[in-house]
């Protein structure tokens, strides 16, 4: 008997799986025979914005993570505070703590990365929690290697359904208004 899965229930199953993954410390198969690495617990000790955080490890190491397939708003741009303030927000909610599943390194060296949580046995992706609260967009042609890729897709569609942040209004997207910045 075949059994239809609905989208939380996807996402609790991908999330027990990552906390599991990072208990067990082994790697994580996907059906499209994706890889994702250990997931590591680390300190955040900076919000740079809606979508990068500086990390430490208990070895002091220190890395800057940009959020996997989200762009936040820009801080000069409408909504960039609230969006920073958001990812800061789910930050504090569990004193700093959070799981790193690394996907790939950017242009500028960053680890680009899924970042989860967990509290009180309830877990949180904090790149599909950003686009599901409207405080980020899908970043769609750097979006293919996240792991929960179509989890975003649907997050994003539930903040533009309930126009929610970045889809209450025409605001101008953080890629095209760096784009301007750098025409200028």
């Amino acid at each position: 008997m075949k059994m239809a899965l609905n989208y939380k229930t996807k996402i609790y199953i991908g999330i027990l799986f990552s906390t599991i993954t990072a208990l067990v410390g082994c790697e994580k198969l996907y059906a499209d025979n994706r890889v994702l690495p250990t997931t590591e617990i680390w300190q955040v000790v900076k919000v740079s914005d809606g979508d990068t955080l500086t990390i430490r490890q208990t070895t002091g190491q220190q890395k800057k993570v940009r959020l996997c397939g989200i762009d936040a708003p820009e801080s000069k741009q409408p909504l960039g505070q609230e969006s920073k303030l958001n990812l800061q927000r789910l930050v504090n909610e569990v004193g700093g703590t959070v799981m790193v599943a690394e996907v790939e390194r950017d242009r500028y060296n960053r680890l680009v990365a899924e970042i989860f949580s967990s509290k009180n046995g309830k877990e949180k992706n904090f790149n599909e929690e950003q686009l599901s609260s409207g405080n980020a967009y899908l970043y769609k042609q750097y979006a293919g290697k996240c792991p929960n890729k179509l989890a975003f897709e649907s997050a994003e569609q539930i903040a533009k359904s309930k126009k929610l942040g970045v889809w209450s209004g025409n605001y101008q997207k953080p890629w095209d208004y760096r784009r301007q910045q750098r025409n200028r």
